[in-house]
């Protein structure tokens, strides 16, 4: 995933520098070229040789030491590196990063690189809240850096509060989202739908489908990891907003489509990837409520047809995109859904196909439209949402 890629991580001295040591592991494992620099300070909390193990490179920490070959290392670097991560960030980094300091190799590398520099801060809740270091925050953000906000919680300090530094998970994310992709879609406006909506029937039972939204999702996350300002409708529940994504929680059919509706026509493409549920209750009165031998049995009506709504009212530089579950004819079926509502292409998958399906991590996929027919193999969520889009700048031109 980031072969050629070069990463530095920049570690100071706190307590949270342990888990830089699997966030190292977790870029190496995606072929990421991991150079790790250290303060001295912060090898008093996670030993330099921990690094040099997961990146077969040296852990520079001493900007003269002679124990490798020579070279202006912080230079070279700063030349190579496709972006620059400090974290954790003490305040005192901060403070030097902020006013141009450079006395260690970390800070001296900093000045080197033109890089994105992304800074994690991890300090003690009212070290974080001082006025001097946000204002040093603020300084790095006027520069052109992304700081991420601390998360809140039990520090090591034993207070609560701000200042504690988010997962590794979460900062991969803000790695990913630089330098996964090339940036082919900024200035591209993306609007994806996800989830599987629900359809109340009284305050306990609904009408659903077994969607989980994971491949909508994918679909955002990528999009924004290219560049794109990315809008989600999402009616899935449990998953978090990915990195850089503008969400719209929705509950039912009625609530997507509106939200749709009046997000559709501020977006370039608009990938409509929720399950719908079909039927919605009627409006409950004594009129729309039959009894049967003693059982109550509600009207139901259709839910608005989405997809086809975007098709009728799409303008001509639009490119709409919608998703198609079968589970037989699936290509026949799929492009007379493709004319029947107006869409650009359609993404169909077999409900019984090993490896498609609802809340899979994989799916398989035939991407139809007017021209043409690619079935794609077996392939991460991810990936898959990679080759939708790579179709659809095809496209678009």
């Amino acid at each position: 995933m980031l072969q050629g890629k070069t990463v530095v991580l920049g570690v100071t001295g706190s307590i949270a520098a342990y888990k830089i040591a699997n966030l190292t592991s977790m870029l190496t494992k995606l072929h990421a070229d991991v150079h790790v620099l250290m303060t001295e300070n912060a090898t008093n909390f996670i030993n330099p040789i921990t690094f040099e193990t997961l990146t077969n490179h040296k852990c520079l920490v001493d900007t003269f030491d002679r124990n490798f070959n020579y070279n202006i290392e912080h230079v070279a670097l700063g030349e190579k590196a496709d972006v620059v991560l400090v974290a954790p960030a003490s305040a005192n980094i901060i403070a030097k990063m902020a006013h141009g300091i450079a006395d260690d190799m970390l800070s001296t590398t900093l000045l080197a690189c033109r890089c994105k520099k992304i800074v994690a801060p991890a300090m003690n809740t009212n070290m974080y809240d001082n006025p001097v270091v946000q204002s040093n925050i603020q300084i790095l953000r006027d520069f052109g850096m992304e700081v991420i906000e601390p998360d809140t919680g039990l520090l090591a300090c034993k207070a609560v509060g701000r200042g504690k530094m988010p997962s590794e998970d979460t900062l991969l994310d803000y790695i990913l989202q630089e330098i996964q992709y090339e940036h082919d879609m900024t200035g591209k406006r993306v609007l994806v739908t996800a989830g599987a909506t629900r359809e109340a029937l009284d305050p306990v039972r609904y009408i659903t489908n077994h969607s989980t939204g994971k491949m909508g999702y994918a679909l955002a996350r990528t999009a924004a990891r290219r560049g794109a300002a990315v809008t989600l409708v999402s009616a899935a529940r449990g998953l978090a907003a990915p990195l850089g994504v503008r969400m719209i929680p929705v509950e039912s059919a009625q609530d997507m489509y509106e939200a749709v509706r009046s997000q559709a026509d501020a977006h370039d493409i608009i990938v409509k990837a929720a399950a719908v549920a079909d039927y919605t209750p009627a409006e409950i009165s004594d009129q729309k409520i039959k009894k049967k031998e003693g059982d109550t049995v509600l009207s139901l009506v259709r839910t608005k047809d989405i997809l086809a709504w975007l098709g009728e009212h799409k303008r001509e530089d639009q490119f709409v995109c919608g998703f198609s579950m079968e589970t037989e004819n699936l290509v026949e079926n799929s492009r007379a859904k493709l004319y029947k509502k107006k869409a650009d292409m359609i993404a169909a998958n077999h409900l019984r196909q090993e490896g498609a399906g609802f809340g899979t991590d994989t799916n398989v996929v035939t991407l139809i439209t007017e021209e043409d027919t690619e079935e794609l193999p077996i392939l991460s969520k991810e990936e898959t949402a990679r080759c939708i889009f790579d179709r659809i700048l095809e496209k678009m031109g």
